[in-house]
């Protein structure tokens, strides 16, 4: 049965099922407006995900056709995977950051196997063993590249700016940058009074910025093209300081469930990845590569368990903590080391 929650206000939130994962779903939250329905995200590519955000949206008495425009929070499929679907039924525009749309237009250009090319390679800079590497060679050389999530994702009709009030008749949509998760991932406060008349400044959609109950993954920025190094986790934490300062009523995430007390949960995820570098460090006694580092953090199980695909989002979590870490100046580049490894200074 489709779940559809009342936020009150003319907001809704939709599950719409990610196949095969285990957040379950992603919430697509639908806001009504003078021009008719606006949606934040869209939720998986995938037969079953679209029949349930059809389904929710006509529990709601309109449907796909009447969608008015998608905003969406940021590129991963998981939230912009049907946006194309939408507006081809509906007509609706669609408005990402900036720098997603970057990434939406890269990955469409790139040619089949650079995607898998480019991982083989950065992971055996980290220090990933051949057998790891061996099957992304092996799926490249095999042609099977077609099947990645995202590779024909829908470019964006609209840039969403940040700091600006969305083109939404009759409703304060602000949009909020918070890189971290992803280059161009934003935020979205509602500048209205909360329905329930909570204390706070009126509502935040936070995408996979702030979670209740888990904390985002945060890896690499990649772009085989750019050699700049980026310093996701440190954009991380200056966006959620920034969230933090709103002082809002209520937090709508895009998966689990809605909260209050947005400072509260900031302080924490702040506190997690504090103590998360402060145990890095300790590891980082004697050289490791990004590598060695992943197989030696807690995680939430044994990395003997982890599954393959699981193992790549480590590697890249555990780069981003150790790229903090140099800028910071509490790690360096262990001289004279191949693959790369770093030290504790």
């Amino acid at each position: 049965m489709t779940q559809v929650t009342e936020h009150g206000g003319g907001v809704w939130s939709i599950q719409v099922p990610i196949p095969d994962n285990p957040l379950g779903h992603t919430l697509v939250h639908v806001l009504d407006t003078d021009r008719g329905p606006v949606l934040i995200d869209t939720g998986w590519d995938d037969p079953a995900s679209w029949t349930e955000l059809s389904d929710g949206l006509a529990a709601l008495g309109t449907s796909v056709r009447d969608v008015h425009g998608v905003v969406i929070t940021h590129h991963h499929p998981d939230h912009h995977g049907l946006s194309g679907k939408v507006r081809e039924e509906s007509g609706a525009w669609i408005a990402m950051h900036a720098a997603d749309t970057a990434v939406v237009r890269r990955t469409r250009e790139s040619e089949p196997g650079t995607w898998l090319g480019y991982l083989a390679r950065k992971l055996a800079t980290v220090g990933a063993p051949e057998e790891h590497i061996a099957p992304l060679l092996a799926a490249r050389s095999a042609g099977r590249t077609r099947t990645l999530p995202g590779l024909r994702s829908a470019l964006p009709d609209r840039e969403i700016v940040p700091g600006e009030l969305l083109d939404l008749a009759g409703r304060r949509l602000r949009a909020i940058w918070t890189p971290g998760h992803t280059p161009g991932h934003v935020c979205l406060h509602l500048e209205e009074e909360h329905p329930a008349r909570l204390p706070g400044h009126g509502r935040l959609f936070s995408g996979d910025h702030l979670l209740p109950g888990i904390s985002p993954h945060i890896g690499l920025y990649e772009d085989p093209d750019d050699s700049t190094v980026t310093d996701p986790l440190g954009d991380y934490l200056d966006s959620l300081e920034r969230i933090g300062r709103l002082g809002v009523a209520e937090v709508l995430p895009a998966h689990q469930y809605a909260f209050a007390d947005a400072a509260g949960r900031v302080r924490e995820l702040l506190d997690h990845h504090e103590e998360r570098l402060t145990g890095l460090l300790g590891l980082l006694a004697t050289p490791l590569t990004p590598w060695q580092l992943a197989e030696r953090m807690e995680w939430n199980r044994p990395w003997e368990q982890i599954p393959y695909g699981s193992r790549n989002i480590a590697v890249s979590e555990a780069e981003a903590h150790v790229r903090r870490l140099v800028k910071l100046g509490r790690a360096e580049v262990a001289q004279g080391t191949d693959p790369v490894a770093y030290v504790a200074v």
